[in-house]
């Protein structure tokens, strides 16, 4: 990602996690990351990038104050395969059972696995169904 061009419109606009271990954070990100064919950009400031998803250690300039309580992070996945590999990966790579993949009762075709990451954060893969967007997201270039 440059750092003059930023994609928006995919509902998150960015959140971040600040977590205990930096390095197991990064091993695990890079891998559930790559199922979802998002690039990750490691930095030398204690945080690296994911797309809107910012993850910091606790002594980054990008944090602030102490470490929270849990957190819900849901990824948007292409197809019920793409959620199948996420769980997979996030498994392989640190992560821990949070619900199988599996189609969950919110509403026709929500098809979901849930993890948790190295820091307990929920982390979710979700396939919606079958949609039409007017547009894969929006490109703001500076």
């Amino acid at each position: 990602m440059e750092a003059n061009r930023l994609h928006r419109g995919r509902l998150i606009d960015h959140i971040q996690l600040v977590v205990r271990d930096l390095a197991a954070s990064e091993i695990f990100y890079k891998a559930v990351m790559s199922v979802l064919d998002i690039p990750v950009l490691s930095t030398d400031n204690g945080y690296f990038l994911a797309d809107e998803l910012i993850i910091s250690s606790g002594d980054s300039s990008t944090a602030a104050g102490e470490l929270t309580g849990r957190h819900h992070l849901a990824f948007q996945a292409k197809n019920r395969a793409t959620v199948d590999a996420f769980y997979s990966a996030a498994l392989a790579h640190g992560g821990r059972d949070n619900g199988a993949p599996g189609v969950r009762a919110y509403h026709p075709g929500y098809y979901a696995a849930f993890v948790l990451d190295p820091d307990g954060n929920n982390i979710e893969a979700v396939y919606q169904g079958e949609a039409r967007r007017s547009a894969p997201s929006v490109t703001i270039e500076f």
